[in-house]
């Protein structure tokens, strides 16, 4: 049962991504058909930095609605199960995850956290209740599988498992979404493991389109100070109140 590593892969993201927004965004301001325009968006009669500055300049305005549809869509392995009961509590995404009722978990690789990594006597008891659990979920199996559960045993010795468990799954949310998600789980109090994966993913989004995504990341970035209680915030940015130039 080893230790297990982020992995994060961007599978695929909407086709001609920039176009499809610049339409979108045009629509809502042009009397026209954008239809009409579609082929000249394509062949590039209407440049990419026309288009990004465009939407750079109405996103500015707070118009955000036309970016919802663009989605991209991540697989991501060598998390916990504790990071995946976070990730679902985002909930305009779709996710497709590893199943421990078909998928057999007696070796199961796990996430060790780095604090209990740094600590010789904590990581030789988190180490040691891993391969517990591991035991327990095999013995389990052996016995159901004895009293006629053998096709279901997964399904019943998987209780046993912990949250370092490793677990897959497939992400798809739309730029919006997205957004919303790196404001949140990129902030240094968002819990380190997601924290992260949100700044994996980001990394990608950039990179596939930078006219959305070359801002983005925790909110005190966009807003430009902290919006966080005395008591969370991490200095890097003033707070709010503390800075006369920031408009109450």
């Amino acid at each position: 049962m080893p230790q297990t590593t982020l992995a994060v892969t961007l599978l695929a993201h909407t086709p001609d991504a920039l176009s499809l927004i610049y339409a979108a965004f045009r629509q809502c301001y042009h009397p026209g058909y954008v239809a009409d325009m579609w082929p000249r968006l394509l062949s590039g009669d209407i440049p990419g930095d026309r288009q990004a500055e465009f939407v750079s300049r109405i996103l500015a305005s707070g118009h955000e609605s036309p970016i919802e549809h663009v989605s991209f869509t991540f697989a991501v392995a060598g998390v916990s199960r504790a990071l995946s009961h976070q990730l679902v509590r985002h909930r305009i995404a779709s996710y497709s995850q590893q199943s421990q009722r078909y998928v057999d978990a007696a070796s199961f690789d796990y996430v060790l956290p780095p604090a209990v990594a740094a600590i010789p006597e904590a990581k030789a008891r988190f180490e040691a209740a891993m391969e517990q659990a591991g035991a327990a979920y095999a013995e389990l199996q052996e016995i159901l599988g004895r009293h006629g559960r053998a096709g279901k045993a997964n399904e019943d010795a998987r209780f046993v498992l912990p949250n370092a468990c490793e677990t897959k799954v497939v992400v798809t949310m739309n730029c919006r979404s997205l957004l919303h998600f790196f404001e949140l789980r990129c902030c240094t109090r968002a819990q380190w493991e997601i924290r992260a994966m949100a700044l994996a993913m980001l990394g990608l989004c950039r990179e596939a389109l930078p006219v959305i995504f070359g801002g983005a990341g925790a909110r005190c970035e966009r807003l430009g100070y902290c919006p966080e209680d005395e008591r969370f915030t991490c200095g890097r940015y003033p707070r709010r109140f503390e800075n006369p130039q920031i408009p109450a």
